[in-house]
């Protein structure tokens, strides 16, 4: 029996090592042919580089210029991203417990949404950004991202307030508190897991968001960093060791982002399932 689960163990470890293989593959490939001449590139894709040519990343980081484009993004992700936690965690805790038709509805409408695809929506929004000349402006397109998610936001959050006692609440109005004050002392403290969460997925969301930026941003000095990688790819001839380069420049604060946090991002949706 002992010989059986330990088999057993062996097997699961064995498909769980090929899965991550399978899901690292395309991130090891990009990685090792960053290193590789523009020849070496289009003979032999799954060599190994001969040699590492660090030039490549040296062109692209004044190509597509990386620092630039790194604050424009951080910029993004930052601003919208505490957009979307103060106004989510708000409206999930006053939707909950407010006991209202209205209130329900409101939070039908906001689950609702979730369901509507980007495309969907992509023409009618642009309508709107010309309308209000947020063309351009990396102030307006943080506003974009914060309307789209505060959808998911609130849902989570309103989950994860119906487990947070309501006499917690009542105890801080006894004592003199108005809601606002109940909000900051009481009910934003024991959100932080559910807003680990939050925080975690959309600046994921944000920083690999490539859509959105393009349909709003046009000028150069305003690219984020995948749009300042699209620039590299011409219309007759692409560069790809600086394209692969580029992708690699990008994906590395936020796989970094990612590694530091993800046991938030864990603890987060558990204890949002026990407490929802």
């Amino acid at each position: 029996m002992r010989k059986k689960r330990l088999l057993a163990d062996w097997l699961v470890y064995a498909l769980l090592m090929l899965a991550a293989l399978f899901t690292l593959f395309p991130l090891l490939m990009a990685l090792m042919n960053s290193f590789k001449t523009n020849g070496q590139l289009l003979t032999d894709v799954v060599g190994l580089p001969q040699g590492l040519h660090v030039e490549n990343y040296v062109r692209t980081w004044n190509k597509m210029h990386y620092l630039r484009s790194l604050g424009n993004t951080a910029y993004l992700a930052a601003i919208s991203v505490t957009l979307i936690v103060l106004l989510s965690a708000l409206a999930g805790w006053r939707l909950c417990r407010t006991k209202t038709k209205l209130s329900g509805f409101l939070f039908s409408l906001f689950v609702f949404s979730m369901l509507i695809p980007f495309s969907s929506i992509m023409i009618p929004l642009y309508r709107v950004v010309l309308a209000f000349k947020l063309k351009n402006s990396l102030l307006g397109l943080c506003f974009i991202y914060a309307g789209l998610g505060v959808s998911m936001a609130i849902f989570l959050y309103h989950g994860f307030v119906k487990g947070i006692p309501l006499e917690l609440e009542e105890a801080a109005a006894i004592d003199g508190c108005n809601l606002r004050q109940t909000f900051i002392s009481i009910v934003m403290p024991m959100l932080t897991p559910v807003t680990a969460t939050v925080v975690i997925t959309n600046v994921l969301w944000i920083w690999n968001d490539f859509l959105l930026p393009l349909v709003v941003l046009s000028k150069n000095d305003r690219y984020t960093l995948l749009l300042s990688t699209n620039t590299l790819f011409g219309q007759y001839a692409s560069d790809w060791t600086a394209i692969l380069s580029a992708l690699m420049l990008a994906a590395v604060p936020v796989i970094v982002f990612y590694a530091l946090f993800q046991k938030r991002i864990l603890d987060g949706i558990a204890d949002g399932a026990v407490k929802g």
